[in-house]
Parts: C-alpha cells; sequence; structure tokens
C-alpha cells in the first residue's frame, strides 16, 4: 500500500488509487489544453468546472478543482473576463520585484554616530544624502534619556504587532485549511452518494413508511426504488434537488429543526458545508402549497453557491427546471420568481417568504403571488394559480445584513 500515492495523496485501495490516476490523466489533458496565463481560458475552465463538464472522482481532482477557482478569483479581481485575452509579450512579462526601504526606524547609524532624522517628510527622506540629521549625542543627558526611551517603547509595540499579525496569519490559514478540507471532503462524498442513486443492492426489501395523524387513516408510502439504498443509510433522506448543467444535485434532508443540516452531513458528520434541507414546518405526504429549501452559499460553488447565477435572466432561461423528487414521487418544477429578501424581526408588518407554506383561500394565494412578482428581479412569463405546488430554493445573500437569495417555481410535472 505504500506505493498508492498521486500527486503527494495517499490512497488506502487499489480502486481509489486507480480513480486518482484517471484523475490525474484528466487533468493533465486539460493543462496541456488550457494556457493557465491566459485569463480569459482559466475563468472559462472555471465556469465548465462549475456546470459539472468535467468530474472528478477523488482529492487529487478536488485539489486542482481548488486551484482553478483560487487562480479565477485572482484573475477576476484583476479586472478580466471569460473573453479575456493577453498578447504574448504582456503575458510573459517577467514580474518586477518591489524593493523596500531599508531604514527601519528614525535611527541609523552613521560613522559609528546616532542620528536623528528631522523634518515633516520622514519616510520620504530616508536613505537619501542631503536629509537633515542631527547626533543624539548633541541633546543633553536627560534628553538622551527621553528619546532612547520612545525608542525602546516604538520597538516594543511593533514586537507586539508583529506578534499579533502573526497570530492572526495563522488563525487565517487555519480556517482555510479546515474550510478546504471540508470542501474536499463534501465532494467526494457527495460524488458517492450521487452513484448510489438508483443502487439497490443495500436495499433488501422495498422500505415501506407508514403515516399516522390523529383523526386520519394510516397511509403507507413506498420509497422510489431510486432512492430506497440512500434512505435505508439516513432515514432523515426526504428527496434530491438536481438542477442540469450545475454542480446542484444533492439529497436533500429533514429533521425536527432547521439548525442540524446546518453543519451536518448526509452521513451526520460535522460539515461546513452543511448540507440542502427541507423546512421543518414542510409536509411532503400531506402536500403543502409550497416547499421551501434552504442550502448555505458556500464560496467554492458547493451547495447553493451558485444559487446567486439566477440573477442573471439569461442563466435562469438556460436553467428553467428544477427537478425535485422526494422518497416518493418525482416532480418537475419551472422556474417562476428570482427575488432578494432578508429575514425581517417579529415584528415588521411585510411579506416573508420564508413563512409562506400554505394559502387558507384562494385571494391569499394570489395576495403571495403578487408580492413575489413585485420582488422578481425581471419577468419569467411563468404565472401560478391556486392549487398549484410551489417549491423554493433559499440561500444567503451578502447584499445587506441577514440577506437572502431566493428562487421560487411551479410544478409542472
Amino acid at each position: 500500500m505504500a506505493g498508492l500515492e498521486v500527486a503527494g495523496r495517499r490512497f488506502r485501495t487499489e480502486e481509489d488509487f486507480k480513480a486518482a490516476l484517471r484523475d490525474q490523466a484528466k487533468i493533465e489533458k486539460i493543462r496541456a489544453q488550457i494556457d493557465m496565463e491566459q485569463p480569459g481560458e482559466v475563468i472559462r475552465l472555471y465556469i465548465d468546472m462549475q456546470s459539472g463538464r468535467y468530474r472528478f472522482e477523488t482529492a487529487v481532482g478536488n485539489d486542482f478543482d481548488d486551484e482553478i477557482y483560487e487562480l479565477a478569483q485572482i484573475y477576476k479581481r484583476q479586472g478580466y473576463t471569460k473573453e479575456s485575452i493577453l498578447p504574448v509579450e504582456k503575458k510573459k512579462k517577467p514580474v518586477e520585484k518591489l524593493i523596500g526601504k531599508k531604514a527601519t526606524g528614525a535611527f541609523r547609524k552613521e560613522s559609528d554616530q546616532k542620528t536623528v532624522v528631522t523634518g515633516s517628510d520622514e519616510d520620504d527622506n530616508v536613505g537619501r544624502p542631503d536629509r537633515d540629521t542631527v547626533r543624539i549625542d548633541q541633546y543633553d543627558e536627560e534628553m538622551q534619556k527621553v528619546i532612547l526611551r520612545e525608542l525602546h517603547k516604538r520597538e516594543k509595540r511593533r514586537r507586539m504587532m508583529v506578534v499579533f499579525c502573526s497570530a492572526v496569519a495563522a488563525l487565517c490559514f487555519g480556517y482555510f485549511g479546515i474550510y478546504y478540507y471540508f470542501a474536499d471532503r463534501t465532494e467526494t462524498d457527495y460524488e458517492n452518494l450521487a452513484s448510489l442513486k438508483g443502487n439497490t443492492t443495500l436495499a433488501a426489501s422495498p422500505p415501506v413508511v407508514t403515516i399516522h395523524r390523529t383523526g386520519e387513516e394510516e397511509v403507507e408510502l413506498t420509497v422510489l426504488e431510486e432512492y430506497q439504498t440512500l434512505y435505508n443509510k439516513n432515514k432523515s433522506l426526504i428527496g434530491w434537488l438536481k438542477i442540469d448543467d450545475t454542480n446542484i444535485d444533492y439529497p436533500v434532508m429533514q429533521t425536527v429543526n432547521n439548525e442540524y443540516y446546518l453543519d451536518h452531513n448526509y452521513t451526520q458528520e460535522y460539515d461546513k458545508n452543511g448540507s440542502l434541507f427541507l423546512d421543518k414546518d414542510c409536509d411532503i405526504v400531506h402536500r403543502n402549497t409550497n416547499l421551501i429549501i434552504y442550502g448555505h452559499h458556500m464560496k467554492s460553488g458547493k451547495m447553493f453557491g451558485n444559487l446567486n447565477k439566477y440573477s442573471s435572466e439569461d442563466y435562469a432561461k438556460q436553467h428553467a427546471l428544477i427537478q425535485f423528487d422526494t422518497i416518493y414521487e418525482k416532480g418537475t418544477y419551472e422556474v417562476m420568481y428570482v427575488f432578494r429578501s432578508r429575514i425581517y424581526n417579529e415584528e415588521e408588518v411585510v411579506f416573508k417568504y420564508y413563512q409562506f407554506f400554505d394559502a387558507a383561500s384562494e385571494k391569499e394565494f394570489n395576495s403571495n403571488m403578487q408580492e413575489m412578482a413585485a420582488l422578481s428581479l425581471y419577468d419569467t412569463g411563468v404565472t401560478a394559480s391556486y392549487g398549484d405546488e410551489l417549491l423554493t430554493l433559499s440561500t444567503c445573500d451578502n447584499s445587506e445584513q441577514d440577506g437572502r437569495f431566493v428562487v421560487v417555481a411551479r410544478r409542472v410535472e
């Protein structure tokens, strides 16, 4: 097993090792086709990877994914787009090294005598031969003590600042290390879960769920064959959400609160990425008017990290259909409204999309539709009537405090 290593990653099994070799071959092929010094090519590659065009099986691929993500972000911050092309001479231009000033304080040795820089533009004068200086021994003894004491204080503050900045840097590196660890693990875990969809090898017999409400007859529902293995592994599974040509292809969980799956994954391990989860007040059996699914807006693009791409009307037209299967039935939805909102205080009298689960009347339903239509960033041309079933996807939005980005769709199948 000692030789099962690829690109600095060690693998436990021969199967994982072979998968890593496949990833490495795929990466080498991509590198041969892409010029990493061309911003437009890198950004287009990043977009393709986010859309799911390139799929990797192991951490080797995830490392490459993170590399492209970080490089694309650097190019974007520099103002480049997917259309940018650099001329050869600029692309190959060597990076100039910046040389800092050598002087680190107000005193330096000159002819074995300590001197003090005078004048208001102290930093600009450092190192210049024509600057005005006075030797410290020109001051009386008391003044020399005051000057040296002040020097000592400045040096002490400088050292404390260096220690503080070093500690902050260590914490930041630690945070990003943890972040990318969870991102890497999450990607691998969900790829494995996706492979279990439709796999019935672990489903000894079709799971049957008995639903009972006070005053109502018992209802027995059979879990769809496609999700039987996944359901047997975790009974909190409530469905699966998929949007074609995007990375959104995840199981949807539900439990008695809206906190647990904020920082736990499908296997119930702690995970900063969390999971997609259905609001605790939603009922897929006695169907609500509106089902609400939440997910984190991860910078890596995972979970609902790319949901805000729906702010583009063109993107919405290209990704108009959303597939949300419950564990009991399949469903297809068409995007209807896209808007930004936020979490409001209890006393604020305003439309709160996250409290809209059922409409008691046609009038109430139409009122909610009008509220969402007024908030929508554009008109999709899709409308809903009383009795239609809705699906709402919700994630965080940094445009304001407690902001939310919301996509609402109507069931069409």
